[in-house]
């Protein structure tokens, strides 16, 4: 097992804390009264802790304003990413919350642009927008207009334990050199059972937007270019396509290989069972990297997903409600902190930064200026990257961490369904799928084929357009 330091262990014990935050207080709620020349920005718990990357970004932006000047501040909204989802549509429908930008999911865009909860935007709201990954910010538009600029994204990634895999007398333990396939990976699986761990690995395949993630990962995979809607909304696929998504799908999680526990597992959850041992390999997202390379050190591996990855992520946009004056300063907030310069700052904070040129090397890379705390300076190490914030970007074989595993997965990973109805599309995936994860799954699962039937069936009607 990996050394240990006490710093690591509060690190991660912190990180998996804010994984599984489900509720709490709305730090610094604007009031009706609170008349301040201001702009609030509504989004999720920042996985970087208190006063994180996201808070830095913004506290730079409000001192080059200065005190004659809009004063940005940040409302971090409680609860899972459904929850958030359905405080922000209660607020912005209802009026109850002044809110003038809002950090939305990915998914959430089309929906919210549909109800003209926000607003399109100008170019004013972007600079340099050629340097936006093409596929992230592919979610930043609806029917033809850009509704939001990409402020972090996302992409599922593979890690693993190398001490796991030399103990099992595995001879390859660098797997970010090479795309890997999952029939690579399960050999590794049968490779990997005798070196005490209670399952080779673990993903989230609880009842909320994770399921709904690993799925439309195994879909994809099984079927290249399948989407479950159109570039309207509409429904595509067919049965027999979900047929074969939902084998990838059962073959991935199937018994002994998958922990048990992963049938009820969140980010916090499948997390902790890897930080504890008990799985090799894990599937989460980047932001994990920085403390799990705290944690382990040099016996800690990423890479790549095998097949694909779903695109996550969220993007900054300006809600309809605001008055025309703060719509315009908002949109001069959101072109700051998706500026080159901050992109960099949240690529070393450990967000998976939205632009190309903030995968360059140091000194070629936009500067981290915004955020004083990430910046290259003195401290960095012989790598070009602070020892003491983030993790190294040199991997084994000389590869870089960000430029040949992140924006490569970021570039070709897929969306998830693009519709103003993606919360009952993700509610239907999550209860379809119970029959293979919900407790009755051990019962009288139904086939392949049945089960891809009921899919099938249960999409088309929501949908409504068969």
């Amino acid at each position: 097992m990996a050394r240990r330091l006490p710093a690591a262990a509060l690190a991660l014990l912190s990180l998996l804390s804010l994984a599984a935050c489900t509720g709490g207080d709305v730090r610094d709620e604007p009031t009706a009264t609170d008349d301040r020349r201001r702009i609030v920005v509504a989004s999720g718990q920042d996985v970087t802790g208190k006063n994180g990357i996201r808070q830095q970004l913004i506290d730079a932006w409000n001192a080059e304003e200065g005190p004659q000047g809009y004063e940005a501040r940040l409302v971090e909204l409680p609860g899972s990413a459904d929850q958030q989802r359905s405080q922000l549509l209660g607020a912005l429908q209802s009026g109850s919350a002044d809110y003038d930008v809002v950090n939305l999911d990915v998914t959430w865009v089309p929906e919210f642009a549909e109800a003209d909860l926000i607003r399109p935007l100008t170019d004013a709201a972007v600079r340099a927008p050629d340097d936006l990954i093409p596929s992230v910010d592919s979610t930043s538009y609806w029917d033809g207009k850009r509704y939001a600029v990409p402020f972090n994204s996302d992409a599922g990634l593979l890690y693993y334990r190398k001490d796991h895999l030399r103990e099992a007398g595995v001879s390859r333990t660098d797997l970010g050199d090479d795309e890997l396939t999952w029939d690579e990976l399960r050999r590794m699986f049968d490779a990997v059972n005798g070196v005490g761990t209670q399952a080779d690995w673990t993903t989230q395949l609880a009842a909320y937007e994770g399921r709904t993630v690993n799925a439309i990962e195994a879909f994809t995979s099984a079927v290249p270019g399948l989407e479950l809607t159109d570039a309207d909304g509409e429904y595509t696929a067919d049965e027999q396509q979900l047929t074969a998504g939902v084998t990838e799908l059962r073959e991935r999680t199937v018994s002994p290989y998958t922990l048990k526990d992963t049938s009820a597992s969140r980010e916090a959850e499948s997390l902790s069972a890897f930080a504890e041992g008990r799985t090799t390999f894990l599937r989460h997202w980047p932001y994990v990297y920085p403390t799990l390379y705290e944690t382990f050190e040099e016996d800690l591996g990423v890479a790549r997903l095998p097949g694909k990855a779903v695109l996550g992520g969220q993007n900054l946009a300006v809600t309809s409600s605001t008055s025309e004056q703060r719509a315009a300063k908002a949109a001069e907030l959101i072109a700051f902190l998706t500026d080159p310069d901050s992109e960099r700052c949240l690529l070393r904070a450990g967000f998976a930064a939205t632009r190309v040129s903030a995968y360059q090397e140091t000194g070629t890379a936009p500067a981290c200026r915004h955020a004083p705390a990430y910046a290259e300076g003195p401290s960095v190490s012989p790598t070009g990257e602070s020892a003491e914030r983030t993790a190294p970007d040199r991997l084994a074989g000389g590869l870089s961490y960000s430029r040949d595993i992140l924006l490569p997965a970021l570039r070709e990973a897929v969306h998830r369904p693009r519709t103003p109805l993606y919360g009952a599309v993700t509610q239907t995936l999550i209860t379809e799928l119970d029959a293979l994860y919900g407790p009755r799954a051990e019962a009288d699962p139904p086939g392949d084929a049945e089960l891809a039937k009921r899919l099938h069936e249960a999409l088309r009607k929501v949908l409504s357009n068969q």
